[in-house]
């Protein structure tokens, strides 16, 4: 299982795509990180005499983290899209389920092994806001509790669009499915927050990102997140095993 997650981590890096992501994602995150910082840099003077009042990482590193989680939503679809579904396009899919391998063990390798490129990711956006350190004083707790947000989120990401690569032949349907349920996430969200139904605010990811981005780390949404990995890793090998037994 995790030779075969090393072994799709290094599948990943050696594609073109997956390069393109991480600099754009750098790119398109250190720009707003940089328009925060100068924001911040406007009002320092307004906000210092003010008791209590927002800091660094507050105004600059929270956000940047809140950015980040928009992207990765944009981003993720295009390195799932492949998981299973360019294996099946390319007639490689038999010869992958014909390895000493079950098919739980092949699903979790390939998850990891993607999971394993967004954990470089959100190493990478990381250290955007540890930069401020040389000349600020972090909430480490509050940075701590963002990453650890995100992580969550991108692992919901990514059992996602291993499940949905596992429906199609074809990585494009299966890249604008996944971005298609994942973008239904902030609809839903959108629904919740209306007041009309606590149901759909409970469904959305970002529902349950927001309170652990702000570092108030409940159970609730922990376990949602864990319950919503393993249902798509459960879909995804219970698919697999349809298509083998077909």
């Amino acid at each position: 299982m995790f030779t075969l997650a090393r072994h799709e981590l290094y599948r990943l890096f050696l594609s073109p795509l997956a390069w393109l992501i991480l600099a754009l994602s750098q790119l398109i995150l250190a720009y707003l990180f940089l328009t925060h910082i100068d924001y911040f840099m406007q009002i320092q003077g307004k906000i210092s005499a003010i008791p209590g009042a927002p800091g660094v990482t507050e105004l600059i590193a929270l956000p940047l983290f809140n950015n980040a989680a928009t992207i990765l939503l944009l981003l993720t679809p295009l390195i799932t899209m492949r998981l299973i579904a360019e294996e099946r396009r390319n007639d490689s899919f038999p010869l992958l389920l014909s390895a000493p391998l079950s098919v739980t063990q092949i699903v979790l390798g390939k998850y990891l092994g993607t999971l394993a490129f967004f954990l470089i990711l959100i190493g990478l956006i990381t250290c955007m806001p540890l930069a401020l350190s040389v000349g600020a004083t972090l909430d480490l707790m509050a940075i701590g509790s963002a990453i650890f947000g995100l992580f969550l989120l991108v692992a919901s990401f990514t059992a996602i669009g291993l499940f949905l690569s596992a429906l199609t032949k074809q990585p494009t349907i299966a890249a604008i499915s996944t971005f298609s349920l994942l973008f239904l996430s902030w609809i839903i969200d959108w629904t919740g927050n209306t007041g009309e139904s606590t149901l759909f605010s409970w469904l959305s990811l970002l529902s349950h990102f927001q309170p652990i981005l702000q570092g108030d780390l409940h159970t609730k949404d922990i376990a949602y997140y864990g319950i919503n990995v393993g249902f798509f890793l459960t879909l995804t090998i219970r698919c697999i095993n349809t298509q083998r037994l077909s």
